[in-house]
Order: C-alpha cells, then structure tokens, then sequence
C-alpha cells in the first residue's frame, strides 16, 4: 500500500531535502518525490519507506504520514473528520498520545481549542470502541499527531518520527546556541561540500556541522543510535526494519584527515571531542584551540570553510568586556577577512549568519546569498570566493544612500 508523507525541514532547505529524498529512493522501488512547499517535501511510498526515510534523511525534522484531509468550516468540521479515522489500526489504546497543529491562514479564532478538539475526537474514537481512551503525554508521547490547517483545507498526520529528526542520540552537551543537526547537514549540501574535500570549520563550537560532515564520510545514517515513533505503530514490522538497517554499509576510515576544526574555547574543544566519539567517529579530526582569525589553511589543498560565526554577546565571550558588542564583532570581522584574503586565496568560504550586514563587516562581496530560516529567525548562507585580489569592495566609492 502506498501513503503520502511529508517531510517538514527548516524553511530554505527545501531542495536540498528533495535532492536528498531522491538519493534515499534509489534503494527503494516504492519512494518517489512529489513537490516541494515552503517548509517540507510531499512524497509518498510504502511504510517501510517512512522506516528508510527516518534512518537516512539529515534534512528533515519529521517524516509525517497523511492520516486524512479534507475541507473544513469550523471546529466541528475538523472533529468529525478526526473521529472517522481508524486510529485503533495505527496504535494500541495503551499508547500516550500527543497533539500538535499548525496553522497558515486558518479562520478559527483559536488553535489551542482546535487542538483540544482532535485530541477529544481521537480519544473518543477509542471510548466508543473499547470504553476506555489513550491518556496524553506532551512530554514524551508514544504517539505523535499532528494536524495542519490552512484557509480551508485541515490535513491530519501520525508523525513516524516521534523525537524531531534533528536529536540525533550522541548529543550529550552543547554550547551556548548549538546549530540544530538537520540545519549543519542541509549548510553542508548547499555548500557542495563531499566527501574527500578539505572542510574547516574555525568557530565549531560543539561540533555540530563537523560531526554531520564526519558521519557522512564514515557513511553512518543519522538515526542509527536512536529509537522511533514507527517501533510502537501496530503493524510495526521488525524484520524489515532490521533488513533496512542491516543494508548499511559503512565507509572505509579515512586515511588522510580531511576535516578539521577549531574555536577559541577549549571547552568547546573537548565538547567536540566528546560529542565525535558519542556520534561513533572512529578516525582522527584535527581540533585546535585558536582564534578564527589566527587560523591557517590545514592542507595545500583549498577546500571549503564553512561556520556559524557568534553574533552580537557571543562574539565576547572570550574578549574585552569594556568593548560594545559591535565594537568587538567590527574588529573581529575586520581581522577575520585580513586572514581570509592573506592566507587563503582558493577557499570558498561559507558563513551561516542571521546578521545581514555580515559582508559589510568583512568589507568582502558575497558571490551568493541563500535566505534560510533557523526556527523564526531570517538568516542568510553568505558565500565568499577567496581569489586573491578580487574579492574586496571597492571601498573608495561613496555609497549610495
């Protein structure tokens, strides 16, 4: 049997996560993409393509398959279209469950009766039934519904996922503001990195885009060390799931380092170290406690740089405290570009930012900008070409405006 799914990812990642979709369904006879929206991919398959989905896709944030969908006028509407729905099929009556919903221009005045009512109508549908009803569970439900609701459609999914896709299970300690996994790894598609080229990340933190790019090159899926919402569905078939993980093959280790990371605190060094050996990276990447604008090129090689640079306080963490935060970042991007353009001509360079002035600061032109969102904030990938002598702004010209 075929089921349509969707695939939530941050907003901006939406054709890398297409891309990727497509990459998992040349293993499967059954997967196929269907269209991007903003904020996730349509697709559809059978249930055990939602199993591959879960262990392969670094994008997206849940894999969600298509309950019901149908027209509504109000709140009763949205009831009634619930309460049909074979729940009892899916999951056992023991189960806790959790209700979520979303909305875009939806006329009901308030989501949080909305949600009340498919929570009333599912565990009705089970009172009916067997005169007794799942108990909910918002902090860690076996069951995860979710419902979306736009002018005039409500669509209804069982989320196969359970925890978002982005906790990948090796997280044991992060730094102030951790890059969410699934964000790291669609920065690194975006970025063309691949296997086998140089990438350096010199604000790393606790190691988030390193990490990704490291599993990826040892060929580890990302839900290889954790459990799923799909394990407790009724029909949950063991055998295949084993089959599917059993089809992992990983990658010869490295016997060059191509990844290599730095950042200013030493704490955030060990972290790395900790959350790379947690995420099961068995082969050496070289970590250094430096400034981001002190660092030189780890090979001969040019390769990628690719960071998520502090903004505004966490710029200071480490520096004179009697400086504004923007009098620290100004000289801190000012001697950052310094080292970009004196020591790595051949680079392309990539910074995640949701400061937008980013390229005024570096007094460097971006060769590409790429908006994504990282939950609500607007942020932008900034691209740099490091080709000595081009890449500086033409600073004697007045500006405009």
């Amino acid at each position: 049997m075929s089921y349509s799914y969707f695939c939530p990812c941050p907003r901006g990642m939406e054709a890398a996560l297409a891309e990727e979709i497509g990459e998992v369904a040349q293993a499967s006879s059954t997967l196929k993409v269907h269209k991007q929206v903003p904020g996730g991919v349509h697709c559809s398959g059978s249930l055990s393509d939602s199993y591959r989905l879960n262990l392969h896709s670094r994008i997206a944030s849940r894999i969600l398959l298509r309950i019901a969908q149908g027209s509504y006028v109000n709140e009763n509407d949205i009831y009634d279209l619930t309460l049909a729905q074979a729940w009892e099929e899916w999951f056992p009556v023991e189960r806790t469950i959790r209700v979520d919903l979303n909305a875009i221009k939806s006329p009901l005045k308030s989501l949080e009766f909305t949600t009340l009512k498919i929570k009333d109508a599912v565990c009705d549908r089970f009172r009916d039934l067997y005169g007794k009803r799942p108990s909910v569970n918002t902090r860690t439900p076996d069951v995860r519904i979710a419902g979306f609701l736009d002018a005039n459609n409500y669509t209804v999914y069982l989320d196969t996922s359970g925890e978002a896709l982005f906790k990948r299970g090796w997280r044991q300690e992060t730094g102030d503001a951790p890059l969410r996994e699934n964000l790291a790894a669609g920065l690194l598609r975006v970025s063309g990195w691949k296997p086998g080229t140089v990438l350096l990340d010199p604000m790393c933190g606790s190691g988030t885009i390193l990490i990704e790019a490291a599993q990826i090159l040892a060929g580890i899926p990302s839900g290889m060390n954790r459990g799923f919402a799909f394990e407790k569905f009724q029909d949950f078939n063991a055998a295949e799931w084993q089959a599917i993980k059993g089809e992992v093959k990983l990658n010869p280790l490295p016997t060059e380092p191509t990844l290599f990371g730095s950042d200013i605190s030493g704490d955030m060094i060990v972290m790395t170290r900790n959350n790379l050996r947690n995420a099961g990276i068995r082969f050496e990447v070289p970590l250094k406690q430096i400034e981001a604008q002190e660092i030189r090129p780890p090979s001969s090689v040019p390769g990628i740089i690719l960071a998520n640079p502090p903004y505004g306080e966490r710029i200071g963490v480490r520096g004179d405290r009697s400086q504004a935060p923007d009098e620290l970042a100004t000289a801190f991007y000012s001697a950052f570009s310094a080292t970009l353009k004196q020591r790595f001509a051949g680079w392309q360079v990539f910074l995640f930012t949701a400061d937008l002035g980013l390229p005024k600061m570096l007094r460097l032109k971006e060769s590409r900008k790429t908006p994504f969102f990282n939950g609500a904030l607007e942020c932008r990938l900034f691209r740099f070409d490091m080709v000595a002598g081009f890449n500086r702004r033409e600073e004697a010209k007045p500006r405009a405006g």
